[in-house]
């Protein structure tokens, strides 16, 4: 087949990728090529136009590293990010919400004893995180894995800083038999997602702020459950109902308490004043 035109080149595209390697493959390639040449004929680009976008995503790639995920803002920004999310875990079960994974994960983060201190002294308002793990019927999920990360008071992620720097304010703790686990750390700020590169333009062009609320990260994980990726939004924090990525669920978002010198309500001795956030999270039995 030969003389393409704006009316027959799609099922021309889509009969070569008839036989693919994989029924899936071909689904997906087939869905794809449907809805691009879909996308054309409703925008109807320039040729000025269609060269800019190759441009934006040959940018977007030339500005992914070890340390910065430029493709990973772009799917967040867009919200394809958490519409991922929402299909592949789709609640009602009782579980946390999941949210975002976000591009500051770091695989292989330092382990902790229960009670450490994960930002190595770092200055800031303290806090003391304690939280509980359990799964959808009540009963504790001893010696789950606990990944925690977020942002300094500036608003930065450790990977942000310098190569050579030294990993803080995210560690891995281990629950203990009855499911529980606390550390030490300092109170995150809201921060705007890394924005001198072509997302931060595109979110110019399109009238939008590149601001995320103040967060902590988790995930949790133990055999035979669903991992659990989410964040804990502080309730004081600017940009809940504006969150850059659209990451922010009713469930999710939760105050801090401020606690005087003395015992925390998980039993913990605290030798100054600290801000508490205590969370408690429930995890979905494996899917098979």
């Amino acid at each position: 087949m030969k003389n393409f035109n704006e009316h027959n080149i799609t099922a021309a595209v889509q009969a070569r990728v008839a036989n693919a390697t994989s029924p899936r493959i071909r689904e997906i390639s087939d869905s794809l090529v449907r809805h691009l040449h879909t996308f054309l004929r409703e925008v109807r680009p320039t040729e000025a136009e269609w060269a800019a976008g190759i441009d934006f995503l040959t940018r977007t790639g030339q500005m992914c590293s070890a340390t910065r995920q430029e493709f990973i803002l772009f799917s967040d920004t867009l919200g394809a990010s958490m519409l991922v999310d929402a299909i592949n875990h789709p609640g009602g079960d009782g579980a946390t919400e999941t949210t975002v994974l976000g591009p500051f994960y770091v695989q292989g983060a330092p382990e902790f004893p229960l009670g450490a201190d994960i930002s190595e002294g770092l200055a800031g308002d303290r806090l003391l995180i304690e939280g509980n793990v359990k799964n959808t019927a009540g009963e504790p999920i001893g010696g789950a894995t606990i990944d925690i990360w977020h942002s300094d008071p500036d608003g930065y992620y450790d990977v942000q800083g310098p190569a050579d720097a030294p990993l803080n304010m995210r560690g891995r703790l281990h629950a203990d038999a009855a499911g529980n686990f606390w550390c030490r750390t300092i109170v995150p700020a809201p921060y705007p997602i890394p924005n001198d590169g072509p997302v931060g333009q595109m979110l110019e062009h399109q009238g939008r702020h590149p601001y995320r609320p103040a967060h902590v990260h988790f995930m949790i994980a133990a055999d035979g459950y669903e991992t659990l990726t989410t964040h804990v939004f502080l309730s004081h924090s600017p940009y809940l109902d504006s969150d850059v990525v659209f990451g922010v669920k009713d469930s999710l978002i939760h105050p801090l308490e401020k606690l005087p010198a003395g015992t925390s309500p998980g039993g913990h001795p605290i030798n100054q004043p600290i801000d508490l956030m205590r969370y408690n999270f429930v995890l979905s039995k494996q899917r098979k």
